[in-house]
């Protein structure tokens, strides 16, 4: 150095000359450094970029063709809660269907219970309706037959003449005819009345027969006072002995000659009632009358 420069200025010139290129190559290396790191992170954020589309790509090729995990994964799950929607859906049909099946059969059941009960109801009824009308026939002939009465036609005896070519020809006049006053009292008496009427009419007609003389014959037998009841029907019950008996009701009917008969209340009428016997279901009508009367008794029974 000392030869190359001879003086001490030329050498510091030289020196300050040394340090600045060396600064200015260190600027240098160092612009070079960052440029070539901002290329390197465009390249590697263009690579990321285009890595991504290809999957994204690959991915929805997958998707198309139905191979992609992610999209069998769901679709294996909704198949499931669709199975299980149909399954359920299935139950609530049957039960359905069951409930359906029982109440038609509950249905069916009682309307043909409901059938069998207005028939024999219905027969019930009618038997009892021509037991009465052949009771009353039968009442009508009895009464007929011991007052005299008939319905036939008898002949009237005259003297028969000769017929005169121009006089009309006879008619057999008819004298007898059925009483209507007795008739009528057949429908407004009770049954008992009239099969107590009868025994005494029997009873006098036998008598009158008899030879024997008119001191003997018995007079008609009084009725000794009884018990009277308080009886009388409101809206459809019986009111009877301070106690109220309504339709359907168990009870035990006592008649005069202490005969004692389970029953129970068929119907209610307006001025008589109806019972039905439990142990061969026939029927009787009971008048208030007969229960005022205490012809019978009614008492209360367990329905057991």
């Amino acid at each position: 150095t000392a030869l190359l420069f001879n003086s001490e200025p030329e050498l510091t010139r030289a020196s300050t000359f040394m340090l600045t290129e060396k600064e200015n190559t260190e600027d240098a290396s160092e612009t070079d450094l960052a440029k070539h790191d901002e290329d390197d992170y465009v390249e590697i954020k263009e690579q990321m970029y285009q890595d991504k589309l290809a999957s994204l790509k690959r991915q929805l090729l997958q998707l198309q063709e139905g191979t992609l995990q992610e999209y069998q994964k769901r679709m294996k799950k909704l198949d499931q809660q669709y199975k299980e929607r149909l399954r359920n859906a299935d139950l609530f049909l049957q039960l359905e269907t069951e409930q359906v099946e029982r109440n038609y059969i509950k249905e069916k059941k009682a309307a043909v219970k409901e059938f069998d009960d207005k028939k024999v109801e219905l027969k019930e009824n009618l038997i009892a309706e021509l037991e009465e009308k052949k009771k009353m026939i039968e009442n009508e002939k009895l009464t007929m037959e011991l007052t005299g009465d008939s319905m036939e036609v008898k002949p009237i005896m005259t003297r028969k003449l000769r017929r005169r070519p121009n006089d009309p020809v006879p008619i057999p006049d008819k004298r007898r005819k059925p009483a209507p006053d007795i008739l009528h009292l057949n429908y407004l008496l009770t049954d008992d009345q009239i099969m107590e009427d009868l025994r005494t009419l029997n009873k006098l007609k036998a008598f009158k027969l008899s030879p024997s003389s008119p001191e003997h014959v018995p007079s008609a037998p009084m009725e000794s006072p009884s018990q009277r009841y308080e009886a009388r029907i409101e809206e459809g019950k019986l009111y009877y002995d301070k106690r109220w008996y309504h339709k359907s009701q168990a009870i035990y009917l006592e008649s005069k000659d202490n005969t004692k008969i389970s029953c129970v209340i068929s119907s209610v009428g307006t001025n008589e009632i109806w019972v039905r016997k439990t142990s061969d279901s026939t029927k009787m009508r009971i008048y208030l009358g007969q229960l005022q009367r205490g012809a019978f008794v009614i008492r209360r029974r367990s329905a057991a």
